[in-house]
């Protein structure tokens, strides 16, 4: 049992407390499930970047999928092999395409063919070959939200099946290119089974038809996506997970790549605030807290649901929203949530908190981002100190005239 009342006395709040055993539970499941297969778990650092974080998923053995050159540096500062991070997304700047090339990673996932264009052009100036793979984007309809839906036409992410062939034609032709892997992504928070199955065959059959070229890739990077539960989502076992994604490889002597997030950081998160006040307009109850939009802005980005859990409390049970210091009428956790009567200092916890989180935070309304704790065997540590106001004007007041 984590002791939320403890360690507010001790770090103050808002705060971010993640448990790393059991992100190490949630790694190990998934790892279990693929063992029959050559596989290497990718961590999707978006979901939460924190340095301690990452290391903590390097000691387990993880990789790193990585969305900037930002994070494939935090994966090599956290000790994540460079021959296990692979570099996605679809807006890589050149000097983040020449840096992923001089660190000698894994691969660079292309997302377009004026990409693969600049990638060929910045290793021919370095006269190396990069390796390469092309996100397929299979046109499956994932069942998510809109917006972490990535697998249609109408999403901005991967290429068509006959583009990606004429991409690894050329990558195939050129000096400087070598296709090394074949990746897709449906989307996240991923709760059917059958979408992720449906797009593994496409890009499977795909992989058969760019054998018969001589284009042998090494490595099927099944993306991330599984999703977790927040509510009562019926969630996918990760054994089955595996099975659907094994059964389409028949004859395929690949290297399975997966890059799970969110399914191993988000329900090792808590996110603990205190409340400042009560209040009542007409018939509506407010609940202000001392955590905003700017701390936990899933609430009012996708209208998520969290668990909200009010800490030694058992007063009168009533409707009641949950909102924050952020001068935006947005800024809210829970509405119309029925929870008990609360005092100054009395403390919530917003649970499933540990991905997408703190990474999406911002210092809106001159709002220092919160401090992150890790509780790992019993013992908690800090892991990021509080944001002061110094560290928000640091960049500006030097230019102050």
């Amino acid at each position: 049992m984590i002791n939320f009342s403890q360690l507010a006395e001790k770090y103050q709040t808002p705060l971010y407390i993640y448990d790393f055993n059991k992100i190490s539970q949630q790694y190990e499941s998934l790892k279990l499930a693929f063992k029959a297969r050559k596989a290497i778990l990718a961590y999707a650092v978006k979901s939460n970047s924190n340095l301690s974080v990452v290391k903590h998923l390097a000691k387990l053995g993880a990789g790193a999928d990585c969305v900037s050159i930002g994070e494939v540096r935090r994966a090599l500062m956290a000790g994540i092999p460079r021959y296990k991070i692979i570099f996605s997304g679809v807006g890589k700047q050149d000097h983040e395409i020449k840096e992923a090339l001089e660190s000698d990673i894994l691969f660079i996932n292309l997302e377009s063919e004026a990409e693969l264009g600049r990638v060929e052009m910045i290793a021919e100036d370095l006269n190396i070959k990069a390796r390469i793979s092309v996100r397929v984007n299979p046109n499956i309809d994932p069942k998510t939200h809109p917006y972490i839906s990535t697998g249609l036409h109408g999403n901005k992410f991967g290429v068509d099946l006959n583009m990606a062939k004429r991409m690894y034609l050329k990558a195939k032709n050129s000096e400087h290119l070598d296709p090394v892997g074949i990746h897709f992504h449906i989307g996240s928070q991923l709760t059917e089974l059958e979408p992720i199955r449906e797009a593994a065959v496409i890009v499977a059959d795909l992989v058969r038809t760019l054998q018969a070229v001589d284009i042998e890739l090494k490595f099927f990077d099944i993306g991330g996506g599984i999703g977790v539960k927040y509510d009562d989502e019926v969630t996918i076992d990760p054994n089955e997970y595996a099975q659907a994604i094994l059964g389409t490889l028949t004859g395929l002597d690949m290297t399975i790549m997966c890059e799970p997030g969110r399914f191993l950081t988000a329900n090792a998160g808590y996110f603990l605030t205190r409340v400042m006040y009560e209040k009542q307009n007409d018939e509506k109850r407010f609940v202000i807290v001392d955590g905003g939009m700017n701390d936990l802005l899933r609430p009012a980005l996708y209208s998520a649901y969290h668990k909200i859990e009010a800490i030694d409390n058992d007063g009168e049970i009533s409707p009641a929203d949950i909102v924050g210091p952020v001068c935006e009428s947005g800024d809210f956790f829970a509405k119309d949530t029925q929870l008990p009567s609360f005092n100054h200092n009395d403390l919530i916890v917003v649970h499933s908190a540990g991905a997408y989180g703190f990474g999406m935070g911002s210092n809106y309304n001159t709002r220092g981002r919160s401090a992150e704790v890790a509780i790992e065997d019993g013992n908690d540590r800090l892991i990021r100190r509080r944001e002061t106001f110094e560290d928000l004007v640091a960049l500006e007041e030097e230019f102050l005239k």
